[in-house]
């Protein structure tokens, strides 16, 4: 079963084109890792899966379904799919319990006493259980980024798109961040990922593709493609990787 299907999708930015005819399918419980250079079109495929952009041609389908169904509105795909950005964005005046229950209360209805116990229950289950009551200025970065994860985790979605959620902190909080998304991982979560976090797509990801211009120009399990990359352009880029020391 495909949760997500992107077939032929292209997308402009006024006269620049941003993705060229991109098709890409995710399977239930898969996790792809998007990797390539700024400005190749990763954070803004995640977006047009998520509907924040529109596009100009193609279709996106989530479990069979196109985003632009009549019948599909978008509290119903905002529930189906959870999407972490690299900036918290958490409210900075609730603490942290409302800002994880704040959507499925007031876009869901789920009754506050349900959510607020299941809001307990994912941050005792990524180690904020002591944060609950704290605002986010309280927090560490890599804190408020585990709390933004568990936020999205709350109304129950059954795929995750991640956008380069470990770009903004520093080294020594990376880890944190990346064993949350591990332990997702390990629970049969569906995710698709933007990073820049060449050793994490390697461990964590079933397939990566490899976007250069607009294009997935290539795609394959992450051991192949880290030590056996088919593409001129992966190579380069790769290359440039190791030699920064980061894969």
């Amino acid at each position: 079963m495909y949760r997500i299907e992107i077939e032929n999708l292209t997308k402009y930015y006024g006269d620049k084109l941003v993705l060229d005819d991109v098709t890409l399918k995710v399977r239930e419980h898969e996790v792809v890792c998007l990797i390539g250079a700024s400005g190749s079109g990763k954070s803004t495929l995640l977006r047009c899966v998520n509907d924040l952009v529109d596009f100009n041609d193609g279709i996106i389908k989530i479990d069979g379904r196109s985003i632009h169904d009549l019948d599909f509105t978008p509290a119903e795909l905002y529930k189906k799919v959870g999407i972490v950005f690299q900036s918290y964005n958490l409210f900075p005046t609730m603490t942290v319990l409302d800002n994880i229950t704040l959507a499925p209360r007031k876009v869901h209805g789920v009754p506050s006493e349900e959510i607020e116990a299941y809001a307990i229950e994912l941050l005792d289950l990524f180690g904020l259980e002591e944060f609950s009551s704290a605002y986010p200025e309280q927090l560490s970065g890599g804190q408020q980024q585990r709390v933004a994860i568990v936020r999205a985790m709350a109304t129950r979605p059954e795929l995750l798109l991640l956008d380069e959620v470990t770009a903004a902190l520093d080294p020594e909080l990376i880890g944190g961040v990346l064993d949350v998304i591990k332990r997702l991982r390990e629970q049969g979560m569906t995710m698709l990922i933007v990073t820049h976090e060449m050793g994490f797509a390697r461990d964590v990801a079933d397939r990566v593709c490899f976007l250069d211009g607009g294009r997935i120009l290539e795609e394959s399990e992450p051991e192949k493609l880290f030590s056996e990359p088919e593409h001129p352009r992966t190579m380069q880029f790769l290359q440039r990787i190791i030699e920064a020391g980061r894969l």
